[in-house]
Order: structure tokens, then C-alpha cells, then sequence
């Protein structure tokens, strides 16, 4: 995983910030505008090419939006925001989702409507061979069923699943995790990076005439060894024209992790620019179908791309707005976005 580094240097350091009385100037525009100190104005609109300053969303405005009570109902929040809940819930409503292959309450575990209470590392060890032997696995997908971020995320592959087991015994019978198949990902998003599944971030929003609508989408991509895609963890993020199915022609890694700006991944060199993603169609349809079961106003979805189509991986309740500002140019250029703040203001 990257570095991290410091905010305040890389604002100090970047090559290309507005003159300083440009910066001041258009912080205090946001300042009497939004009515709230513009911390969010140094994470990104101090560079030269972000134009459209006044059509990103404040931190405030990001905050109404991923918390607002006439937004979000708590109920379906406790299915999205939880990964063991989701998948359980797609799977009784037809959302196509990486196959469950159990779950684990600290020691007990559950597979296939049947309880196990795990006492050593050789019961885990039977448990996992299972897994192996009968659903024809090479590798079983581990996650935390409330992180964010892709923290706590391994694989279990079964080729060295002993060594894995006798390892993370410990961690395995003391934590909750998920555990879901490994997915193959399609082709040709291999050729940008293999070595993580990098996934669609799609949000979807609820207008007050109760039309479902996609306010912005983007994917993330992994770096070097990690598995794991997201731009919290040290990957990056391209933003995608949604009527097109292609990638912009510039990444992003978050301010935490450099803020730099790149247009071919760091790995394999390949560039965005024009990049046809495949199934996007019909994984914007898979969002919107999903929204049908789980009816909250506001949603970011995560979607990993496979030979045979899309797959929903997760759902968020609270998804990541500044990504979205940025891939979008501000989302309150969007009419959907501008509407639901006048709505709940």
C-alpha cells in the first residue's frame, strides 16, 4: 500500500495551486456561500484545473446528504451498510451477489443452515476444507461484515489454507467476518490491473417523484500487491462518463495518499482515456433493480465486472461524496442532487 502523507504538505507542495489571492478569494466566497469554513475548498479545489469551485458540495452539504433522517431509513441502512445482511437479503431477492459460503460469529460459524462451534485450529481447519472440497473453490473471499474501506479484507487461498488457518487462527475465532467466493474478474479490466477486483462505484439517488437516478459513477483501481481496490486504502479512482461506459482520462488518489493525478495505472501503464467498460449498461440496470429492494434515497453502490456480467459486492449508505465531486466536477451541477438539499434544508 502506498505511503500516507501529510494533508497540509501536499496542498503546501503541489505543483500546479491557484495564485494565493485567488485561493483566498474564492474560500471566502464559500465561506459566506455555504456558511461553514471551507476546510474541504485545501483537499482539492486549490488546483488550478478544479474551475467549477462553487458546484462541489461542502462538507456540510456531504453530510446532510449521507445522514439526513428524511433520507435514510434505518431499517434498510442496518441491511446496506452490513455485509452479511446484504448478501442474505440478495440472495432471497434476486440481486446477483458473490456466492456465501458462511459466516462467522467470533467461534460459532455457519454454513449451509448448519452451526458449528469451532475449539481448536483442527475443527476450523474441517470447516474450511468443506468449503474447498464441496463448492469447488481456490480461494474463499474474507471480510469484516461492518468495515469500510476494504479493512480487515483477506483471502484464504487453498492451496495454503493450513498455513493461513494456523496463523489467523487467533483472529478467525475472536472477529466476525463473511466469507464469499473469490471472483473471477473480466478480462479485460485484467489488463488494467489483475491483482485486485476493481470495482464500479455507481450512486443512486431517489427523487421526490420517486424516480431512481445515477448521480455519479467511478471505479477504483488497486496498486501493486493489494487486493483490495479501495482509494481509502491506498488505491486510486478514474471517474467514468455515465452515458458513454468509458473512463475519464485522469486518475485520482485521494489527498491522504499524495492527491496525485496520473493517466495510466502506476502498474501495467495501461491508460484510461476512452476505456469501454464492460456490461456498464447493464450494471447501472443491476443498481437500479437493487434500489427496488432496498428503497433508501441515497445509495453507493460497489460493482465488480465478470465474464458473465456484473456482480453487486456491497452497498453503502454513506458513500464517499468528495470522490463523486471530483469525477463529476461538483454535484451540484446535478439538478437530482441540487433538488433533495432544497428538499431537506
Amino acid at each position: 500500500m502506498p505511503a500516507k502523507h501529510n494533508r497540509l504538505k501536499v496542498f503546501l507542495k503541489h505543483p500546479n495551486k491557484k495564485s494565493f489571492f485567488k485561493m483566498i478569494f474564492e474560500a471566502t466566497v464559500l465561506l459566506f456561500k455555504k456558511k461553514e469554513i471551507p476546510f474541504y475548498y485545501f483537499k482539492y479545489l486549490y488546483r488550478k484545473d478544479a474551475i467549477d469551485y462553487k458546484d462541489h458540495l461542502s462538507l456540510g452539504e456531504q453530510r446532510l446528504l449521507q445522514y439526513h433522517p428524511k433520507i435514510h431509513n434505518p431499517e434498510i441502512l442496518s441491511v446496506i451498510d452490513n455485509k452479511l445482511f446484504f448478501s442474505l437479503t440478495s440472495k432471497e431477492n434476486g440481486i446477483r451477489t458473490p456466492k456465501l459460503l458462511g459466516y462467522n460469529f467470533k467461534s460459532t460459524y455457519t454454513r449451509n443452515n448448519k452451526t458449528y462451534h469451532i475449539s481448536d485450529i483442527k475443527t476450523l481447519i474441517n470447516f474450511f476444507e468443506d468449503i474447498f472440497e464441496k463448492d469447488k473453490v481456490d480461494a474463499v473471499f474474507v471480510r469484516p461484515p461492518s468495515d469500510y474501506g476494504g479493512k480487515g479484507c483477506f483471502k484464504i487461498e487453498k492451496s495454503n489454507y493450513r498455513k493461513t488457518i494456523e496463523k489467523d487462527f487467533h483472529l478467525l475465532v475472536n472477529k466476525n467476518f463473511v466469507f464469499t467466493e473469490v471472483i473471477k474478474q473480466h478480462e479485460s479490466i485484467n489488463k488494467i490491473h489483475p491483482n485486485s477486483i476493481n470495482t464500479l462505484r455507481i450512486v443512486t439517488l431517489i427523487t421526490a417523484k420517486g424516480t431512481v437516478e445515477i448521480i455519479s459513477a467511478f471505479m477504483r483501481f488497486g496498486v501493486g500487491d493489494s487486493i483490495v481496490d479501495n482509494a481509502s486504502s491506498g488505491g486510486f479512482f478514474v471517474g467514468i462518463n455515465i452515458k458513454t461506459g468509458t473512463l475519464q482520462s485522469q486518475g485520482h488518489y485521494l489527498p491522504e495518499f499524495g492527491g496525485e493525478q496520473i493517466n495510466k495505472h502506476p502498474d501495467s501503464g495501461y491508460e484510461f482515456k476512452d476505456f469501454k467498460i464492460p456490461f456498464f449498461k447493464e450494471a447501472c440496470e443491476a443498481t437500479i433493480n437493487a434500489v427496488e429492494t432496498l428503497p433508501n434515497r441515497f445509495i453507493g453502490w460497489d460493482i465488480a465486472i465478470t465474464p458473465k456480467g456484473p456482480l453487486v459486492i456491497e452497498s453503502n449508505g454513506q458513500p464517499h461524496l468528495q470522490i463523486s465531486n471530483i469525477v463529476t466536477g461538483g454535484l451540484l451541477k446535478n439538478k437530482h442532487v441540487k433538488d433533495l438539499l432544497l428538499e431537506i434544508k
